[in-house]
């Protein structure tokens, strides 16, 4: 009996042991370990696939439209933007992500990014370091109590923030124009405009995706309504922010700081205006991770492949929900599967 032809389309990892472990209790599935840098790549190595998983290989129009088997698509991340959704659709194949295995790493770093500019934490560690102990260099130091929190985005991993700055007794505000107020409203959030957030925010934690409308949603027009003393903070993506306004509303002083676990080409140029500011953290789009976290990630990106495949469901995490139109699977039902898995 042919087997099932799960291709991993390309990994940065040491080996793909969490996903042979899950895969070993399905007897019909093969899977195929592949790099794939370009669409050329793709098609030749994934054409009679029947699942691909992926991490940054781009999974364009003429990627899928060549795929003569495959049914389902998983990606390692939150974010699917390697894949042409639109296209994925179309064909009837499945496209899934993995939302949750990072919410504490994300929303912690967030957290840890903030504390260190507010409290001046890298760069006291910098004057020391250097010879120079003298508190005066890290002035002005504000109280945290009190002071305003704005997230862009009241997803899964913002509101782990909004949770986790509570004790901080900080006020919390988010913008998120497909998030129930009321909901919100009940978790001790106060929902607003962009507009609004930018300029009532002391620090400004950005949570969106990347997407066609989100790319820039932090430009010229929203630095210039924050306050003097604000601070960006971003763990989603670099091009949510518009990094040449961000760093002329740095230069211009039209903003105290910024913390950046992404900026918008990674890794960063070595000419990039950021890396010579003193009032910029930046970290290397470490946020996501932990050791539990990757494990977590790679189970349950292979487990969506054997929820289609194998159980003949729509994966757990499904992201184009469109595809359910075609009627081509079952409901899914897959919490005892994923229990199991970390």
């Amino acid at each position: 009996m042919r087997k099932f032809k799960v291709v991993v389309t390309d990994w940065e990892y040491a080996d793909l042991r969490f996903e042979e472990k899950v895969f070993q209790a399905y007897e019909e599935i093969e899977l195929v370990p592949a790099q794939c840098r370009t669409e050329e790549d793709l098609i030749r190595v994934c054409q009679d696939a029947d699942a691909l998983i992926n991490q940054y290989a781009p999974i364009t129009r003429r990627v899928i439209e060549s795929l003569q088997n495959c049914k389902v698509i998983t990606r390692y991340g939150v974010g699917v933007n390697t894949v042409d959704l639109d296209a994925a659709t179309e064909k009837g194949i499945c496209v899934a992500n993995v939302p949750d295995y990072c919410m504490d790493e994300v929303s912690d770093h967030a957290l840890a990014l903030l504390l260190s500019w507010a409290r001046k934490v890298t760069a006291a560690d910098h004057h020391v370091k250097n010879g120079v102990w003298d508190f005066k260099l890290t002035q002005p130091i504000y109280r945290l109590r009190e002071r305003t929190i704005g997230l862009v985005g009241f997803g899964r991993i913002p509101q782990a923030l909004a949770e986790k700055v509570k004790p901080l007794h900080l006020r919390v505000i988010a913008y998120d124009p497909f998030f129930p107020a009321d909901v919100a409203k009940q978790k001790g959030v106060e929902l607003v405009s962009l507009d609004a957030l930018c300029e009532q925010s002391d620090f400004i934690s950005v949570h969106a995706p990347l997407t066609a409308d989100t790319k820039g949603l932090l430009g010229e027009k929203q630095f210039a309504l924050m306050k003097k003393d604000a601070v960006v903070i971003n763990t989603s993506r670099g091009p949510v922010i518009d990094e040449q306004a961000l760093i002329a509303a740095l230069e211009k002083g039209q903003i105290a700081g910024a913390a950046l676990d992404v900026v918008e080409e990674e890794p960063i140029a070595s000419d990039n205006p950021l890396l010579r500011m003193e009032q910029v953290i930046l970290t290397p789009h470490v946020a996501w991770y932990s050791e539990e976290s990757v494990a977590e990630l790679r189970a349950k990106a292979a487990m969506g492949v054997a929820d289609v495949l194998v159980f003949g469901e729509y994966p757990k995490y499904l992201v184009n929900h469109k595809v359910k139109e075609q009627g081509k699977l079952e409901a899914s039902q897959p919490e005892a599967r994923y229990a199991k898995l970390v």
